[in-house]
């Protein structure tokens, strides 16, 4: 039997000793990630609310928060047709691809896939406008409108729809000199504008301007005159076979809106007669 050992073991203890000048995580890192991501997503939102129209937004508003239940491009059903069948056209599934011809009513037109799409519409109200303007301009059979007046005819479309602008020439006026009484000219003018409008069922805005005046008056005149001559502009419109109830805004502009660099040049005189879009006057 050996010798027994009064000795102590010897326990040995390593202290792992941390500097006080090391980081303390990485949770700042994710922190500034997430508000880098939350300014790029600000000022994308910021972007898109500057490049698109109302359109576009209402488009991108029903992708995130649909405003109707089912989507556009489904019946809703989750059949192997998706919803559709060989009687779609009966169960109304409008798909954006098309809408049904009998009874159509705005609320069963097609509206495309986000919705809100009325390129279609558009494109009818543009063939129609084309029409009104081939009668005005004299490039089409039906038209009756002689050179002396197509001289003081100017038709443009815009986004507010197809405006029909009768302006003066030195040598003949719409109306007399500082006057809302009409010339035999702008009568046969607005009778032509009317027939041509009668083509269509858009509703109608009519607006007059005048040219400035050569003197600082203590009160012009122009804002006065101006209104009287849409309002003439409108009365014989309504005369010569527009139906009044199309008409939407009568408005007179005074010399605000000048049409040539001169001011007093006699073209400032002018009436612009609005075919109006159908979702300009909603």
């Amino acid at each position: 039997m050996g010798a027994q050992s009064n000795a102590a073991p010897v326990i040995i203890k390593r202290k792992k000793v941390v500097g006080g000048g090391g980081h303390h995580g990485g949770a700042w890192k994710v922190a500034y990630a997430d508000f880098v991501t939350a300014m790029m997503a600000f000022f994308m939102l910021m972007w898109l609310l500057n490049a698109t129209t109302e359109k576009q937004r209402k488009g991108l508003a029903d992708y995130f928060s649909p405003s109707i239940p089912l989507s556009p491009v489904s019946g809703g059903g989750d059949g192997a047709f998706g919803g559709e069948n060989v009687f779609s056209d009966d169960a109304v599934v409008l798909d954006g691809r098309g809408a049904l011809k009998q009874h159509l009513t705005e609320s069963r037109r097609a509206r495309g896939a986000t919705g809100v799409d009325q390129s279609g519409a558009e494109d009818a109200s543009a063939d129609e406008f084309s029409a009104v303007q081939n009668m005005l301009q004299g490039r089409s059979g039906e038209s009756q409108v002689s050179d002396r007046l197509l001289k003081h005819i100017v038709t443009r479309v815009t986004d507010e729809g197809l405006i029909i602008e009768l302006s003066a020439t030195e040598r003949v006026p719409l109306f007399d000199q500082h006057s809302d009484t009409p010339t035999q000219t702008m009568r046969d003018l607005s009778a032509v504008v009317a027939k041509a409008a009668a083509s269509v069922s858009n509703h109608v805005a009519v607006s007059a301007h005048v040219q400035a005046r050569p003197v600082v008056l203590v009160r012009s005149p122009v804002w006065d005159l101006s209104m009287g001559r849409a309002t003439t502009t409108k009365t014989l419109l309504e005369r010569t076979g527009l139906d009044p109830a199309r008409i939407q805004r009568v408005t007179g502009h005074a010399d605000r809106k000048l049409r040539d660099d001169n001011p007093m040049a006699a073209r400032n005189n002018r009436v612009e007669i609005t075919l109006l879009r159908s979702e300009a006057t909603e």
